[in-house]
């Protein structure tokens, strides 16, 4: 299970929301002066960002939390996401390439370019069907795991 500890900002039925800080490890790695990714962390900052979450518990407006999230739903969520659609783009462009081949149109190119994002189009369609159907799904959003003690509280909103 993937942590991270979240500041509640509301409750309602539908659940708590929490905000979480965008944080890094790029500060301790020895590569992050070369590293695109620390890089692309500097740009973007420490932005908050505001979550719905789960809650088994009672909580109000300013408890800390530490919530989780599945490391198997993070990974099928990141393959929806970006692996979906770029194969459905590349297999589109296999198939205006193959269709240029045996002679069903002239240019493969403009085969390969329509068919490519036809089938990105249709990737993002399928992904929009399938964050519809885990949208209510239990293994796919993140949970409070447990509440902090009032001394945690301090420290968190101190650093």
């Amino acid at each position: 299970m993937l942590e991270e500890t979240a500041r509640v900002v509301r409750v309602d039925d539908g659940g708590v929301w929490v905000e979480t800080q965008r944080s890094s490890t790029c500060g301790s790695c020895s590569a992050s002066k070369g590293c695109g990714t620390a890089a692309i962390s500097r740009a973007l900052g420490n932005r908050r960002n505001i979550v719905r979450v789960l809650a088994g518990m009672p909580l109000r407006a300013g408890d800390q939390v530490v919530i989780g999230i599945r490391e198997q739903a993070l990974v099928k969520g990141s393959l929806a996401v970006y692996a979906v659609p770029i194969a459905l783009l590349l297999l589109g462009a296999a198939l205006g390439e193959l269709g240029a081949q045996r002679l069903l149109w002239q240019s493969a190119e403009a085969g390969s370019m329509v068919l490519g994002l036809s089938g990105f189009a249709a990737g993002l369609v399928w992904l929009r069907k399938f964050t519809r159907r885990i949208r209510s799904d239990a293994d796919f959003q993140p949970v409070v795991l447990r509440k902090l003690p009032a001394e945690a509280v301090i420290r968190f909103t101190t650093q």
